[in-house]
């Protein structure tokens, strides 16, 4: 969200946004900090706008706020039509880790899954902390290349055509072993 000098870009309303969260939790930065692993000054940088979160804090941030990553980011952009043009699509990309990830079918109130596209480059890998909402199921069909996802602590070794399917329960590691990037079709169902 560097320079971010429209008031109602989404870079601006996903700061606002998380500063929200935090009132509304009753947090001090301190203690956010502390929930997160994230420093003070990173989260106060974020939170005034001067800062995009990478996925991994983004995803820090979700898990202490109990909510999906692409929940948080329907809080802050405009209610999605029932058709979703691929143009309209919002698109993330988390240059530092190799991550894009696209909300094919986003959040949208009275349905209780969406679908994400995740291109992985070779080589690079994600992790995550527990869950922002404990019993998440997730299918991830692989539709180009392998990702190595460990998951309750047991790697397993998605190729294209394959699909892995669970529920999250604790920390996860997605991994693009190459020698091509991985696109992948994750489902997401809440609980």
């Amino acid at each position: 969200m560097r320079g971010t000098d429209q008031p109602d870009s989404v870079g601006a309303r996903l700061a606002v946004r998380l500063s929200g969260l935090r009132t509304e939790h009753g947090w001090s930065l301190d203690e956010l900090s502390r929930r997160t692993d994230v420093s003070r000054s990173t989260l106060s940088r974020l939170e005034r706008g001067e800062l995009s979160p990478t996925a991994t804090v983004l995803g820090r941030l979700c898990a202490a706020y109990g909510r999906t990553m692409s929940r948080l980011l329907m809080e802050v952009e405009a209610e999605p039509p029932a058709l979703v043009p691929a143009a309209q699509q919002p698109v993330r990309r988390d240059e530092p880790s190799g991550f894009v990830r696209r909300s094919v079918s986003p959040p949208h109130a009275g349905l209780r899954a969406e679908i994400v596209e995740g291109t992985l480059d070779a080589g690079a890998a994600l992790s995550y902390g527990n869950p922002p909402v404990p019993g998440v199921e997730q299918h991830i069909w692989v539709l180009e290349g392998t990702v190595e996802i460990t998951v309750d602590d047991t790697v397993h070794t998605v190729r294209r055509g394959d699909c892995l399917r669970f529920r999250l329960r604790g920390p996860s590691r997605f991994r693009c072993p190459g020698p091509d990037r991985v696109r992948y079709a994750l489902l997401i169902v809440m609980p």
